[in-house]
């Protein structure tokens, strides 16, 4: 089996090498791998103690920041390498101030796992949520270096939990961790059928996240002046569907002085944003051209900069999470931690936490337009529905927080304040 894996990393590379000829992100990918051994002899210093956190992509590093920050703080002896995998992750977060190295990981071969880790020598090992890498986890194993998995979460359909070749092979890598933190009960009964019994159920780093980004969210004067005394509705992280749905709601309103909306598209291209002012009926302004405009008279603010979002949803009264009507809805904690009541298209149930919180009244999956139109409806004219939902999402988040002080204590044994 490991034969095959091994033959399986060499095509896929191969692969990644032809598309980098025409793809964007493939072409991020061969660069940023050319040379890095050199690379990474001449950023690691060579006396300092080390820990590595490897995270994905974005999403995951957002689930292990808050790992690397408490321990960053609460360990400055030692230096921190973070390394991703994907070109999402790393050519966003390359400049991060966190750590003290950032890097793509290497392919999943037995050479490159040797030489990343006859450079960097780390003490302890992080990997974040679904990262399975053979080669660096036999070595780490093999180094006797401890190797944590962090917010992890498993499925009965995986891999791992197969009576089949393939599973059984994928299955031994589990037990080469030091300790697995995982997300949930269902997480821990798979990993028990499966003889793992080195874990703990410390829930989602993402919770300790969001309510950090809610301590210190940025203030933004000019929004408040949209807001000029209307409800808000925020639509965050929206694709085409999304927007043709809430558009269609927008531009057929009636009473313009109640309620505004607050559009940030996932995609924030010059083009893209320019579809969606066409497609609106109703004055809108784009974020970056309100300087000379009389924003309080605007009906919808277009988010046109990225990495102010999370912030913006202090100023909301429900939330609108898109990516439902694609391969699955984005964060909604961010708007979640704010109390916001969230919507939500019907793609969701892959996430535990938008699960939890239609459960709970906090949140609302809708799939057509005429479910939107009663959702916001509901939530815009009814006080008392608004106001249970949003203690809904706030009660969930905070009840949730916590994860990163288990996992450092159990790492580290040590206890930390994280307020």
């Amino acid at each position: 089996m490991t034969l095959f894996y091994n033959l399986g990393i060499y095509f896929y590379s191969a692969l990644i090498r032809v598309a980098a000829l025409f793809n964007e992100k493939a072409k991020f990918m061969v660069a940023g791998r050319k040379n890095w051994q050199s690379q990474l002899q001449a950023k690691v210093d060579a006396n300092a103690r080390h820990l590595w956190f490897h995270c994905a992509s974005l999403g995951e590093f957002e689930q292990g920041r808050p790992v690397i920050e408490a321990t960053k703080k609460q360990f400055p002896e030692y230096k921190i390498i973070l390394t991703f995998f994907s070109p999402s992750g790393y050519e966003i977060r390359k400049n991060y101030e966190g750590a003290d190295v950032v890097c793509y990981l290497p392919m999943d071969t037995k050479s490159n796992a040797c030489s990343f880790l006859n450079i960097v020598k780390p003490e302890k090992v992080f990997f974040v949520k679904y990262e399975f890498w053979y080669n660096f986890i036999t070595e780490l194993k093999a180094r006797q270096i401890p190797l944590y998995i962090v917010s992890a979460i498993f499925r009965e359909k995986q891999q791992f939990f197969k009576n089949t070749p393939w599973g059984k092979w994928y299955r031994k890598m589990l037990f080469s961790f030091e300790h697995l933190f995982i997300q949930n009960k269902l997480s821990g009964e798979l990993l028990s059928a499966a003889g793992i019994q080195n874990y703990t159920i410390s829930g989602d780093t993402r919770f300790d996240r969001v309510a950090s980004i809610a301590r210190g969210a940025k203030q933004f004067d000019i929004v408040e002046k949209f807001r000029s005394g209307s409800m808000i509705v925020i639509a965050g992280s929206t694709w085409k569907p999304d927007e043709e749905l809430l558009i269609e709601f927008i531009n057929n309103l009636k009473d313009t002085n109640k309620v505004k909306f607050i559009i940030a598209p996932h995609e924030v291209s010059a083009a893209n944003i320019n579809r969606i002012h066409q497609m609106l009926k109703k004055p809108a302004i784009s974020f970056s051209k309100i300087q000379n405009s009389d924003i309080g008279n605007q009906q919808v603010l277009i988010i046109d900069s990225i990495g102010i979002l999370s912030s913006l949803y202090q100023y909301g009264n429900l939330a609108y999470i898109g990516g439902g009507f694609g391969v699955g809805i984005h964060n909604i904690l961010e708007a979640a931690t704010f109390g916001l009541p969230i919507i939500f298209g019907p793609n969701y149930k892959k996430f535990k936490e938008a699960v939890d919180l239609v459960e709970a009244k906090g949140a609302f999956s809708i799939h057509d337009f005429n479910q939107l139109k009663g959702a916001l409806n509901l939530l815009l004219n009814n006080k008392n529905e608004l106001k249970n939902a949003s203690e809904t999402s706030k009660k969930y988040v905070e009840k949730n927080v916590g994860s990163t002080k288990l996992i450092i204590k159990k790492v580290f044994n040590t206890e930390i304040d994280f307020a």
